[in-house]
């Protein structure tokens, strides 16, 4: 499925709890050893008259109990540490200021430590601190999951693993359950414990990696440095991980990222030994509600299903759905006319939530109704491959310079960069368009954008910057090497440097290269000298 843009309502917007830049002490407790706080019936329930049937031994032990299961809960839950070194978007050959900050992590089987992916992005060095420890143990990064803003980290220090009860993990759970929120968010050192209940449970937009996945809503006060912390049931289970608040009017609202979406990045790591991303059916939906277009696409009148009014070509289902089919079943699952399935108890969910619990390679079974000739075929899964991306990998951002001029790719950090948080309404409207509604039409493909005229005697006069190249001598883009290739392809080999500032040659021959670009109402055209340009 094509990513929906979350809208919102005045001033309202989901965010990722950014995390908190100071220095942590840190925690680190598991929780697969804890027992389970006893209940009691009415007929347990010790009056004061009867207080000798519930001698002080046994509740003393019943409490070093309790404090004994809270504190291996405890001692599982690390703080990490991170330098962040961010690429410069908008100068690609830079680097920004390296910068510090501190979230919350927890400790699972395997040794292995999970926190949010954003809490490690562009990271340079982590550590994680364990409570009532004064030691930071250098931590390594072993995966980030990007969409469901997930990362695992390992400490190779047997050191640190010990006395530590690592978390297990806890089912969905159900509205109005009870959970506990454990971190160390900003106004402290020490361990914070908030407690709230499950409000909602449904698909939201990831903030960090821009994709709707399931989430879980609490009213639990999630702030800064809280990000990676585990949600904690009744049962010492760790439920969810907290990611993100809802910001504005609204008042607690904050979400977790629950277990199947956790477990789907584990599997997923403990299958490919990385994370390969969670798969997309690749088609353009709408809602199928209206009778007279039921009728138009010679539906019967207890049909149900959603309208395909695009197939991306590099999408799994390219080989097999076509516009104007309408999706009815996913694996056996029937798909209602505003494209929800059911969930459980009752509740109902968008159909997107059956292939995000699939994996790449897996094959799924569509039914579809074509032409009103009702037919099914097999589809082979594979992650989603925007034409926008969201994130670049952990890398710096490619460019070329030729004849002063930037290329560089479209992706969100640029346009972040470029027109800051609000960049989903500051950017130019042809940018918006291809993040929004435009798919690959090839492998590989990328949009180029000129970002900027660095100012030179060979391009005096020529004043632009953010705009879609779509040509080069006539030949049309298809990503930022094949601009490299068609641009030199009448010049000497080009210049490839590993300075951090632009090179500018002067002119070596009398040919000309032609740029033809994108705009809102017409085509534009630039003529440069042939130079040596520069790619990295």
């Amino acid at each position: 499925m094509a990513p929906k843009k979350r809208s919102r309502v005045g001033e309202d917007k989901v965010e990722q709890v950014k995390v908190q830049a100071t220095n942590p002490t840190g925690a680190g407790r598991r929780r697969g050893s804890f027992t389970r706080s006893p209940s009691f019936d009415s007929k347990n329930v010790v009056s004061p008259l009867s207080a000798a049937q519930f001698p002080p031994e046994s509740f003393e032990e019943m409490m070093e109990e309790a404090e004994d299961s809270l504190a291996d809960t405890l001692g599982a839950i690390v703080k990490v540490i991170a330098k962040h070194t961010e690429p410069n978007f908008s100068l690609p050959w830079q680097m920004r200021h390296q910068a510090s900050s501190s979230s919350t992590g927890f400790c699972i089987e395997g040794k292995k430590i999970l926190t949010n992916a954003h809490s490690v992005e562009y990271h340079s060095l982590v550590k994680v601190k364990k409570r009532g420890d004064d030691r930071k143990y250098v931590a390594t990064v072993l995966a980030i999951g990007r969409e469901c803003d997930i990362a695992m980290l390992m400490v190779e220090d047997d050191a640190f693993w010990e006395g530590v009860v690592p978390l297990t993990f806890g089912d969905l759970p159900h509205l109005q359950e009870s959970v506990t929120v454990v971190g160390y968010p900003i106004g402290g050192d020490n361990i914070s414990i908030t407690q709230g209940v499950v409000s909602r449970i449904d698909l939201q937009q990831y903030a960090h990696g821009s994709i709707e996945l399931l989430a879980v809503q609490i009213d639990a006060a999630i702030n800064s440095g809280n990000s990676g912390g585990p949600a904690i049931s009744s049962d010492r289970e760790c439920i969810g991980i907290a990611f993100q608040s809802l910001k504005g009017d609204a008042e607690n609202i904050g979400y977790i990222i629950p277990t199947p979406i956790i477990q789907h990045f584990l599997e997923d790591f403990e299958k490919n030994k990385k994370y390969t991303g969670f798969c997309d059916l690749g088609v353009f939906i709408q809602q199928l509600e209206n009778p007279q277009m039921k009728a138009a696409l010679k539906m019967e009148k207890s049909d149900k299903g959603v309208l395909v009014l695009k197939v991306m070509k590099t999408s799994p289902a390219a080989k097999v759905l076509r516009r104007f089919d309408v999706l009815t079943h996913f694996n056996g699952h029937p798909i209602a006319s505003d494209g929800s399935v059911d969930f459980r108890n009752g509740e109902r969910i968008f159909f997107s939530y059956l292939f995000h619990t699939m994996f790449a390679g897996e094959e799924a079974q569509v039914s579809f109704i074509r032409n009103g000739e009702k037919q099914s075929a097999t589809v082979t899964l594979k992650p989603r491959e925007p034409l926008v991306p969201s994130h670049i990998e952990e890398r710096a951002p490619s460019y070329f310079i030729f004849a002063g001029l930037v290329f560089t790719v479209l992706t969100e950090p640029y346009m972040k960069a470029e027109y800051g948080d609000n960049f989903d309404y500051e950017s130019p409207v042809q940018f918006l368009r291809k993040w929004l509604t435009s798919s690959r039409e090839e492998l590989n493909e990328e949009v180029v954008v000129l970002s900027q005229v660095l100012a030179h005697e060979v391009n005096v006069g020529f004043e632009v910057n953010n705009i879609v190249l779509r040509k080069v001598n006539g030949v049309k883009v298809k990503n930022l090497r094949s601009v490299v290739e068609l641009a030199l392809a009448i010049t000497e080999a080009p210049k490839v440097t590993d300075e951090k500032t632009p090179d500018f040659c002067p002119a070596i021959d009398d040919n000309m290269v032609k740029f033809e670009f994108e705009d809102d109402e017409v085509s534009s055209q630039l003529l440069f000298p042939c130079m040596p340009g520069m790619y990295l």
